[in-house]
């Protein structure tokens, strides 16, 4: 194009940087390799590397990962971008940019180091610390990330066997948010999935009492209608009916009288009888003891 210069800008470095979490012995893991070049040879980072020209960032990242750590061929890895990272100063050869990638995997193979890394490994999320980079940053990043995806879909029933209990998906969310929830704390996605129903088997999930075993269905299956409910005894049902009415008629009178004791009301009432007098009122007035009655009109 005329008038523009492309010279007349710094060039800078594109990279792409991948947070790979999977859970591993009931503890969340971070893919790590050791870097074999400088600068940090030794440190620990996340995989990764330099975009080039005739490939996408996507590309990049799925191609750096089976460079480094041999995960070439993995079903089910959902990369998802997480952010870019372009602080002045983050790497000490030149000005680069960094897309990182974010990525939760069930199941994940061994790890081995392969292309400019010396080793890699899947760490523990507590020692993933004092990385090389700023990827401390992204790693936290990517762990609020991950575990912000669990809320809202069914992503941690990857990570269950195919007949699994509350208790062991109650375990999946607590592994990746790192907290002790209460059952009516799991999301609505994981613990009401339409694709669940109970099983009729049962399993004991380890160090948790026994909970009702639900399994996995495939997508567009029904459930079945429950069975309709046997006709009550009409007999069994007017007699629970009396019982119960009987026994709020009495709740009621004893909250009526303590209502009245509190409130300093006597504890009787009585009708006045009627006089034989004929200047008697023909229909009587209420009195109370210890209380000074009225006068009424007479009808």
């Amino acid at each position: 194009m005329d008038g523009y210069a492309k010279h007349a800008f710094e060039p800078f470095a594109v990279t792409v940087d991948l947070a790979v979490f999977t859970i591993r012995a009931g503890a969340l893991h971070v893919l790590l390799v050791e870097r074999g070049q400088e600068p940090y040879a030794g440190r620990w980072a996340l995989p990764g590397g330099f975009v080039r020209p005739d490939e996408s960032a996507e590309g990049a990242a799925r191609r750096e990962l089976g460079e480094e750590t041999g995960l070439t061929d993995v079903s089910g890895l959902h990369l998802e971008q997480l952010r870019t990272y372009s602080e002045p100063g983050r790497d000490p050869r030149m000005r680069v940019v960094s897309v990182a990638f974010a990525a939760l995997l069930p199941d994940a193979p061994e790890a081995c180091g392969g292309g400019d890394a010396a080793r890699a490994r899947w760490t523990p999320y507590d020692r993933a610390r004092e990385l090389a980079f700023d990827h401390d940053r992204i790693v936290a990043d990517a762990r609020e990330r991950v575990g912000a995806k669990l809320e809202y879909t069914c992503l941690a029933t990857a990570f269950c066997p195919p007949e699994f209990t509350l208790g062991e998906l109650q375990q999946v969310y607590e592994t990746v948010w790192g907290a002790t929830l209460d059952r009516p704390q799991l999301p609505a996605q994981g613990a009401r999935h339409p694709r669940l129903r109970r099983s009729r088997a049962r399993r004991r999930a380890p160090h948790r009492r026994p909970g009702q075993a639900r399994r996995a269905l495939p997508r567009g299956h029904r459930r079945r209608p429950p069975p309709a409910a046997a006709p009550a005894d009409p007999g069994r049902t007017s007699r629970m009916t009396t019982t119960t009415v009987t026994k709020r008629a009495a709740t009621g009178a004893l909250t009526g009288l303590a209502l009245g004791d509190a409130l300093g009301f006597p504890d009787r009432v009585q009708r006045r009888p009627r006089r034989s007098s004929p200047s008697a009122d023909p229909g009587g007035r209420w009195t109370c003891p210890g209380r000074r009655s009225s006068p009424t009109t007479p009808r």
